[in-house]
């Protein structure tokens, strides 16, 4: 039932325009991970989802490990990355810093650590793009609410090495009492709330 799952194309519409345009650089997310020309954090997406966030940061130039734990999200984005990298030399460029991997994330961050984790739980219900709507309502239909988000992020937290990046939605309250987060950067609907994890030189 294909019309019943979300579509992942990361050649076409709004994510190969901006792939083809180069325009992930200045974007709010990018500048959230600490990717900078002189450093490129190893980075893994907790919550994959769609993707687009994880192929945005691998077209900067990070080398990004997705997490999805749903079976059928996960097989989705298989195929949309083999596709992908099929289309082009530049796609199959950045698929080959892509890495997808099916499991829980809470379980998997401690072994990883990572520089950056990014967590993106499914946020509450906000309106939008009929489009945009539609996709996440079919994604929520497969992976239903996200209700250990707040877990995975402490787990996040104490992972990794640099920083977690918390995609929200801009006027939404914290997920999270404490800790507050360092600085934040704002999109027009979503705010990336960075959380410096960094340990001073004399902790180990």
């Amino acid at each position: 039932m294909a019309s019943d799952q979300p579509r992942i194309d990361f050649s076409g519409g709004a994510v190969g325009y901006r792939f083809r345009r180069s325009g992930e650089r200045g974007h709010p997310l990018v500048r959230a991970a600490g990717i900078k020309r002189d450093h490129m954090p190893s980075i893994v997406d907790a919550t994959a989802g769609l993707g687009r966030d994880a192929f945005l940061l691998a077209s900067a130039g990070a080398m990004v490990t997705l997490i999805e734990r749903s079976t059928e999200v996960h097989a989705l984005l298989k195929d949309a990355l083999a596709r992908a990298a099929m289309e082009s030399p530049e796609l199959a460029e950045v698929v080959g810093r892509m890495t997808l991997v099916h499991g829980d994330a809470r379980y998997l961050l401690p072994e990883l650590k990572p520089d950056v984790v990014i967590v993106d739980p499914m946020h509450p219900p906000r309106r939008n793009t009929a489009l945009v709507k539609k996709e996440m309502r079919q994604l929520s239909s497969i992976v239903g609410a996200d209700e250990d988000a707040a877990e995975l992020m402490r787990i996040a937290l104490a992972t990794a090495r640099e920083r977690v990046v918390l995609k929200w939605p801009l006027r939404a309250a914290p997920l999270l009492e404490a800790p507050k987060p360092s600085h934040q950067y704002a999109g027009k609907t979503v705010r990336y709330e960075v959380f410096v994890t960094a340990l001073k030189p004399h902790v180990k």
